[in-house]
């Protein structure tokens, strides 16, 4: 039996598509599930022997020629350099995913416990540059190229703790609480995303939001806070990397042409009650 509708619309062979964050979790998954598409990817990380790794990888499996990039998101002359240095390889870039962020929880040994009382500014200040400022860099400089190109697809990823407050509940004393650095800089991505979308409607140019729920990584949760926060999901667990796989291939393909300024939330059924 051939799919072959199918296969057109989910089809991103040759597409340039930029992924920054790719070295981490969810970001080398996406690179797989985007490359076996047929995509060729700018894999940009501040981690370039892992991301090496990764566009090593993906060559040999998908023979689709990834390059790395060690880019510093949150320097304009750094995302514009990368932006003119596509485009003069290329000549168009096709797609990007904002997926680079500060993840404050997995760290938190090397901050101490904060409440909010107790917050630094640094950490605020920090987060919000690299999960919201250099959203907007990304956006703004390799947006340009697609406004010219008059094609492109912007894919900005969010949390649940964007959409509502984290349940302190859960976490008692584990240390792996969402700071609130993170949950503003993520609420900011779902209004970036809509105001984009509004802002470029005549010139072909789709940008959504993928808002995830909590992905079970055992290298630093607990199995107190794995069970806690499985029980408060629908599904009863946390996502794995894998579970984003189709989310993401459908927001940057032709299956999703009539979507742009929404927000995708694939999170488990944590907000569903």
């Amino acid at each position: 039996m051939k799919f072959e509708r199918t296969n057109k619309i989910f089809d991103l062979k040759n597409r340039i598509i930029v992924l920054t964050g790719s070295a981490g979790l969810l970001g080398s998954q996406y690179a797989q599930i985007l490359s076996d598409a047929g995509a060729k990817l700018i894999l940009v990380d501040t981690n370039f022997k892992e991301n090496k790794k990764l566009a090593d990888k993906l060559n040999k499996k998908y023979k689709t020629k990834p390059i790395c990039k060690n880019v510093n998101i949150t320097s304009k002359d750094e995302v514009k350099n990368l932006a003119v240095e596509i485009k003069k390889k290329y000549g168009r870039i096709d797609g990007l995913i904002n997926n680079a962020f500060l993840n404050h929880a997995k760290n938190q040994s090397k901050h101490g416990k904060n409440t909010f009382e107790t917050f630094p500014i640094d950490i605020w200040n920090k987060s919000l540059e690299l999960n919201l400022t250099g959203v907007f860099l990304c956006c703004q400089e390799i947006g340009k190229v697609m406004v010219k190109q008059r094609s492109g697809v912007i894919v900005n990823i969010s949390s649940i703790y964007g959409m509502s407050g984290a349940d302190q509940r859960i976490y008692d004393d584990s240390n792996l609480n969402s700071p609130v650095s993170y949950a503003a800089s993520k609420g900011g991505i779902l209004n970036l995303t809509r105001y984009l979308a509004a802002y470029w409607h005549n010139k072909n140019v789709r940008v959504n939001t993928l808002t995830l729920g909590g992905v079970k990584d055992d290298s630093y949760q607990n199995k107190k806070f794995i069970k806690k926060y499985s029980e408060k999901t629908i599904l009863g667990r946390m996502a794995n990397k894998e579970d984003y796989e189709g989310a993401i291939l459908f927001l940057m393909s032709d299956a999703s042409s009539y979507m742009t300024g929404s927000n995708l939330i694939i999170d488990g059924g944590w907000t569903a009650w």
